[in-house]
């Protein structure tokens, strides 16, 4: 278990410049008093990623050529201001602080946020992210030279809000919970001829019923929605980053496989929850727009998948 907690803690250090392509668990008083208590570190970070290509090979190969990861700078001009903060974006993925604490049970708590606030809510200033890959493309293994180009002009810019993990030493479970937001996103599927075009992606709003009572916010007989009392200021921000940011939370740990499977000791992916709202601006096939799509209240829940090799 110790050699987990380890790999956890670097695994999430090293991945933290990722991190946006990720339900924020609710955490009570008394959980939040634990948390904020304890004596931990503290990493203030800003990078820019690039790489040529990442290649997964089998027998042939999946390639993602010229990846650069940042600031929303990378994909719209510097001069632009795409996160409405009244400044110009630039290309660094920047304003980041990693909080690394070891709770009094073992748990590793590792939480992803910004250094900046607002100066007339406290609040913490969420973190623009871009992203930019030139293609992804299959390629025939051997002496073989046949390839198919899956994805290209791939440029996506958003928001990070939160990211947190957390390695429970009870039941060796790595949590992830990610609240972020994708302002626009266009890219090409080149085998099939079509163009995605100002994909946004959100949270799921105050028309959602989080709590799965029958009522929500935006009809106005819910005083409280999610585990968050809204009557106090402290409710109303963490409900505010579950509504308006898209929310993922998911465990992954060592276990067996699904229904009459008899693998074992396979990755186990539970998906808790996936809650956000989705728009694709126009949907092209050969440089014309054939209309929009738009998805409104898109709840994943209760989703499990084990990954193992094939014998």
């Amino acid at each position: 278990m110790k050699g987990l907690k380890k790999i956890a803690l670097v695994t999430a250090v090293a991945a933290a410049p990722f991190a946006a392509n990720a339900e924020l668990k609710a955490l009570n008083d008394s959980a939040m008093g634990n948390v904020t208590g304890q004596a931990g570190v503290t990493i203030e970070l800003e990078t820019k990623v690039s790489i040529g290509q990442f290649k997964y090979t089998d027998e042939g190969s999946f390639a993602v050529n010229d990846i650069v990861l940042g600031g929303a700078g990378v994909v719209a001009d510097a001069a632009v201001d795409n996160d409405g903060d009244g400044q110009a974006d630039n290309t660094l993925l920047d304003q980041l602080k990693i909080d690394i604490d070891i709770a009094d049970d073992g748990d590793a708590i590792i939480h992803v946020g910004s250094l900046q606030t607002d100066p007339t809510t406290g609040a913490p200033v969420p973190i623009d992210w871009g992203m930019t890959a030139g293609s992804m493309e299959l390629l025939a293994g051997g002496t073989g030279s046949d390839s198919t180009t899956l994805i290209s002009n791939l440029a996506m810019h958003g928001d990070l809000a939160a990211l947190d993990l957390s390695v429970d030493t009870a039941t060796d479970h790595l949590n992830v919970a990610v609240a972020f937001d994708i302002d626009d996103m266009d890219f090409d599927v080149d085998f099939l001829g079509i163009g995605i075009r100002d994909m946004v992606v959100t949270g799921a709003g105050d028309n959602f019923d989080y709590d799965g009572d029958g009522q929500t916010v935006a009809d106005g007989t819910e005083a409280e929605e999610g585990g968050f009392d809204l009557t106090t200021p402290t409710g109303q921000l963490a409900y505010g980053k579950l509504s308006k940011y898209a929310n993922v939370n998911l465990d992954v740990y060592k276990g067996a496989g699904l229904g009459a499977s008899t693998a074992t000791d396979v990755l186990r992916v539970d998906v808790n929850n996936v809650y956000m709202d989705m728009s694709i601006g126009a949907i092209e096939i050969g440089g014309t727009s054939i209309g929009s799509v738009a998805l409104d209240n898109l709840a994943v829940t209760n989703t499990k998948l084990a990954i193992y090799g094939k014998d």
